[in-house]
């Protein structure tokens, strides 16, 4: 199965524009993409945390929480 073009821009977009502020809701909006893509619970990303470079803990609106990071090129998301 191909994802579809919009979900590969939002990854893109995440982490073409690290120097935006986490709570910029274009980042939360790509966060919750990346979620989805992953097939994870999520419903929206509400609040998002910049640990380092393409490194963010989101924080969804049905309380779960996500580490999403690139590791070799690989975009990942895991539960926290």
């Amino acid at each position: 199965m191909r994802p579809r073009l919009p979900a590969l821009f939002a990854v893109a977009t995440l982490f073409a524009l690290p120097s935006l502020a986490a709570t910029d809701p274009a980042v939360l909006k790509d966060l919750t993409a990346v979620i989805a893509l992953h097939g994870l619970p999520c419903g929206e990303v509400t609040r998002a945390e910049r640990k380092g470079e393409n490194d963010y803990v989101a924080t969804c609106k049905d309380g779960n929480r996500y580490r999403v990071h690139t590791k070799d090129d690989r975009v990942l998301v895991e539960k926290q």
